[in-house]
This record gives C-alpha cells, sequence and structure tokens, in this order.
C-alpha cells in the first residue's frame, strides 16, 4: 500500500458534496443499488441526496427503504431512523404508509429471530402495520392505488400463517424481595 492510499489517525475524512445536477442519477443509482439488495450503498447515496436536496421526497423514501432491509442486520437505531424519514414526508398518506411499511418489516424481522417471544412481537408489530395501512387508506381514496389493503392483506395473511397471537397476561402476583 502507498503512502497516498494509507490513511493515518491524523487524517480527517471529509464527505465530497454531491452537484445538485446530479441529484436526479444520484436517486436513481440509490434505487438501483437497493434493487440489488446493497441497502448501505443506497442509503449513503440518499444522504448525500439529501444533504443537497432536503425535501426530495423519493430519496427520503428509497433512504427509509434501505434502513429497513437493514433491520436485523444494523444498529438498533435503524427503526427510529426509518420513522423519522416517515414522519418528516411531506403527504400524509406517505408518512402513514411508509410508517406501516416500517412496522411490518420489523415485524418480518423479528418473526425470522428466532428469539424467545418473538412472535409476540412480530404479531404486535404487525397489528401496529396494519393500523397505519389502514388510516393510509382512508387519507388517500384512489381507485388505482389499492398499495395499503394489499400490504394489509399481507399482514393479515403472515399472522394466520404462523398462528401469531398476543403476549399472554402474566397474572402472577409480582414478588416483592
Amino acid at each position: 500500500m502507498t503512502t497516498k492510499t494509507m490513511l493515518s489517525p491524523q487524517v480527517k475524512l471529509e464527505l465530497k458534496p454531491l452537484s445538485r445536477e446530479g441529484v436526479d442519477a444520484a436517486v436513481a443509482k440509490a434505487e438501483h443499488y437497493r434493487l440489488l439488495n446493497h441497502p448501505k450503498m443506497a442509503e449513503s447515496i440518499c444522504l448525500d441526496v439529501l444533504k443537497v436536496a432536503p425535501d426530495n421526497q423519493k430519496a427520503s423514501v428509497i433512504l427509509l427503504l434501505s434502513l429497513t432491509d437493514q433491520f436485523g442486520q444494523s444498529s438498533s437505531k435503524a427503526r427510529s431512523e426509518a420513522l423519522g424519514i416517515a414522519n418528516k414526508l411531506q403527504e400524509e398518506y406517505s408518512r402513514l404508509y411508509y410508517a406501516g411499511i416500517v412496522h411490518e418489516r420489523q415485524g418480518a424481522t423479528a418473526l425470522t429471530s428466532g428469539l424467545p417471544g418473538a412472535e409476540f412481537d412480530a404479531y404486535e408489530w404487525y397489528l401496529e402495520a396494519m393500523e397505519f395501512y389502514e388510516r393510509a387508506d382512508a387519507v388517500h381514496k384512489v381507485a388505482a392505488n389499492d398499495d395499503p389493503v394489499l400490504r394489509w392483506n399481507t399482514c393479515a395473511r403472515i399472522i394466520i400463517e404462523y398462528n401469531l397471537k398476543p403476549r399472554p397476561v402474566d397474572e402472577r402476583p409480582v414478588l416483592q424481595e
């Protein structure tokens, strides 16, 4: 490795800014990388786009989806970051719909985690997702857009297929020391 390629501890890395003219191409590239199952690359590109175009809704949605693609692999902050992005989307329908996506994907992550009690967590996440989808459907009744209904049905089918149930209530008295 040459001295030019080695980074010493004193070197401060500063991210290079994206040009405004490159935003559309970068968003397309982020979408492409996400679909190729490279969510970290898509996330990075979206962060660059949002630095120069903070109101870019498509980049925000791709970033949100990229974060949800990393559930179970990345930090526990991914869920709160994704929900934060959903809450900042401009349209109420989008805020509700993508909050549903975050909850649905958290349910899927819980379901496949193999952790004790994860099936109860999955049930709760799926129910919350379904509530968001119902609300999204109510505020955005466009005949050609049944996306919230399709997602709601998917959550319902998963709950049925995996026989997911609510967490049992522990009615035993708490013992004090």
